[in-house]
């Protein structure tokens, strides 16, 4: 997988100065910041189902009390009436779990000329969800542009996401709100996405490569139709970023779950940060169900490569020094 941002090659002054100014930048903010998990809000559920909204409550606050990292969680249950949310509304670098955001762009804009996808964007589709692909995820930001993916989070109400700029679609600042917004207008027949949109995007997160199987998918019922994207990334401020989204099948019931972090020391413990929410929700969600016995552990060292960043930019822009 590339590693790289979209954009023309810079001047060697250029890259200099903004190697300087990226430096500059970064020093305050990793000596200023604090984490948001100082100050832990509550955990907020309703249910149609009587007891649920408060067993959900109590179980998504004890998976996230004493973790080092700050997670936010937006959860929504179609069969039950269920909502809940934690930090619902606070941004996070998206990482790659932007990408279905990239992939709904790609096919609402194909909607309204009544068009197919070409061959080359379907498998630079199927490159980007399934594999996690950043070169395929470059490709097809550059030929959305900023403002087509603006206009769909316009029309899809994600009123808290800002995509990234500079080509960083991977810091694309996202809310775990928002994300249930998007996996819900995948999960019901709605009027931004076709059903045959809506089909199409689930298909591709279902067949997710082995190794990116992890996250919110940790407890499902083995019965259901486990469809997921994650993102991971690392910066200088606030640590790891690993996150999870996923629509879930069995039967009639349908459910997303959508579990954003930050803050953790390394890439495993935000994983395991997630599967203890996933794990909860999944529970009292389909208590009757067996959870799968499926193993949720990422590679030690990831094989797909981070989502550039101004930092990683500053990095490729100091010459190598013999």
């Amino acid at each position: 997988m590339t590693h790289h941002r979209i954009g023309g090659r810079m001047s060697g002054r250029a890259r200099t100065a903004a190697a300087v100014l990226a430096a500059a930048t970064l020093v305050p903010l990793a000596a200023g910041a604090t984490p948001a998990s100082a100050a832990t809000p509550t955990v907020s559920c309703t249910s149609g189902t009587s007891g649920l909204a408060a067993k959900l409550s109590q179980d998504i606050a004890t998976a996230v009390g004493g973790r080092a990292s700050t997670t936010a969680v937006a959860v929504r249950d179609n069969t039950t009436n269920t909502t809940c949310g934690l930090r619902s509304g606070d941004r996070y670098d998206s990482a790659s779990v932007v990408k279905v955001t990239v992939l709904a762009t790609l096919m609402w804009d194909a909607q309204k000329t009544g068009r197919q996808l070409t061959s080359r964007e379907q498998q630079l589709a199927t490159d980007m969800i399934t594999k996690s692909d950043n070169a395929a995820t470059s490709a097809l930001w550059k030929q959305l542009g900023v403002t087509k993916v603006q206009n769909f989070l316009t029309v899809a109400k994600m009123s808290r996401t800002i995509p990234g700029g500079g080509g960083y679609w991977g810091l694309t600042q996202i809310s775990a709100g928002d994300q249930m917004l998007l996996m819900n207008l995948l999960a019901l027949k709605n009027s931004v996405l076709t059903d045959a949109s809506r089909g199409y995007i689930l298909g591709l997160m279902y067949k997710v490569v082995p190794s990116q199987r992890w996250g919110t998918s940790a407890g499902a019922p083995s019965t259901a139709r486990v469809q997921i994207k994650n993102g991971w990334l690392s910066r200088a401020t606030h640590g790891w970023r690993v996150h999870s989204v996923g629509a879930f099948t069995s039967g009639g019931h349908s459910y997303t779950i959508s579990v954003l972090t930050q803050d953790n020391g390394t890439m495993q413990y935000g994983v395991d940060s997630i599967q203890k929410v996933a794990r909860a929700v999944h529970k009292d969600l389909a208590p009757a169900a067996t959870a799968t016995a499926e193993v949720f552990a990422p590679p030690v060292v990831p094989h797909e490569a981070l989502p550039a960043t101004p930092e990683t930019a500053a990095k490729e822009a100091v010459p190598a020094t013999r």
